[in-house]
């Protein structure tokens, strides 16, 4: 059963952070959230108490920010990347494979693992995002963050598979030299 008089005490700060660290605004996301609380009171009477109140919140914030999304980028906004010409210059090509041009490797990122656990990682990751294009963060976080399917994403951005793949590689690309610069100095 719900208890919306609790959702506020309850879920508040979870809903606020998840929705900041998807629109990179802390004032929308404060509003992304309190639409959610309005949306779920309203459609209270559908709640079926298969999931429970915070997985089913979560949802409709996830809906809310797809939906800022989709109006943001305009009913017949697409993303126009295109794969034509060269996307990046951080490879060259042999007869048989790409190679990483020497200054463009990556550099090797001892315990990782370890410092993803950190804030002050976090911090420099939402930083990160902040800094990147704002089309190449929304299918980034669609993508990694929210682990929405490939074809979903283009659904609802409205690009193609072609330039999906293309975003995905430049905002990876983008966001590894980001945490090389300002977390894992060499």
């Amino acid at each position: 059963m719900l208890n919306p008089k609790n959702w506020v005490t309850l879920f508040a700060d979870y809903l606020l952070n998840y929705a900041f660290f998807r629109v990179r605004d802390r004032a929308l996301a404060e509003d992304l959230m309190q639409e959610t609380f309005i949306s779920a009171l309203k459609s209270q009477h559908t709640y079926n108490g298969t999931a429970n109140e915070k997985t089913w919140l979560t949802a409709i914030l996830k809906n809310k920010i797809i939906d800022y999304y989709r109006s943001k980028l305009g009913k017949n906004s697409k993303l126009t990347d295109s794969i034509d010409g060269n996307t990046n210059n951080d490879f060259f090509n042999t007869e048989t494979s790409f190679h990483w041009f020497e200054k463009r490797q990556p550099q090797d990122w001892n315990n990782s693992d370890k410092a993803i656990e950190t804030d002050e990682f976090n911090n420099t990751f939402n930083d990160c995002m902040k800094k990147m294009p704002e089309k190449l963060a929304v299918v980034f976080s669609l993508k990694y963050i929210d682990d929405e399917a490939t074809e979903t994403i283009c659904k609802e951005v409205g690009i193609t598979t072609s330039n999906y793949w293309v975003i995905i590689h430049r905002a990876k690309l983008q966001l590894r030299e980001c945490l090389e610069k300002n977390w894992f100095k060499a």
